[in-house]
């Protein structure tokens, strides 16, 4: 590992490892996933243009990763699992139970993009509009439009089932 890519490790894996955990609601999966998320990083250093933020560019690998462990590993389903304790402080989201976290996720998975990436990354992910704006190449106002327009589509298959 050459010396600038140990020091970017330094600086981001618990960023990258916060994130995955928002993401997979689990210690190990998001460890695991973090690893797989800096050795991609380091195979593709040449690659980051700079063009955004390295966080945000950490925070796209980890999210391919994540997306690829849930196709891999079906019994850990993206659109049905969620963290025991979801902190209330972090997500914009409260769930009064188990249930209704998994019915937001069944309609969550069925989203169309960019409306379930943008939501995602905003609520799961903590990610700023002005990041989520960087990572699809658009300003924060079309990040925060699409995420608005994400959670009334949300509420909206909520109140219909």
């Amino acid at each position: 590992m050459n010396r600038e890519f140990e020091e970017i490790y330094r600086l981001y894996v618990g960023d990258v490892y916060r994130f995955l955990l928002k993401l997979s609601g689990d210690e190990n999966v998001a460890e695991e996933l973090t690893q797989e998320t800096m050795f991609r990083a380091f195979k593709s250093i040449n690659k980051f243009d700079g063009g955004c933020k390295l966080t945000v560019w950490l925070c796209q690998i980890g999210k391919n990763c994540f997306y690829d462990y849930c196709r891999k590993n079906k019994s850990m389903a993206f659109s049905e699992e969620l963290s025991e304790e979801p902190d209330p402080v972090s997500t914009e989201l409260s769930f009064e139970d188990k249930e209704t976290a998994k019915r937001i996720h069944r309609v969550l998975h069925d989203l169309e993009e960019p409306y379930k990436e943008v939501f995602t990354l905003r609520v799961f992910g903590e990610l700023s509009y002005g990041d989520i704006g960087e990572v699809f190449g658009r300003s924060d106002n079309w990040a925060r439009v699409i995420y608005y327009r994400a959670k009334a589509k949300i509420i909206d298959k909520l109140n219909d089932t």
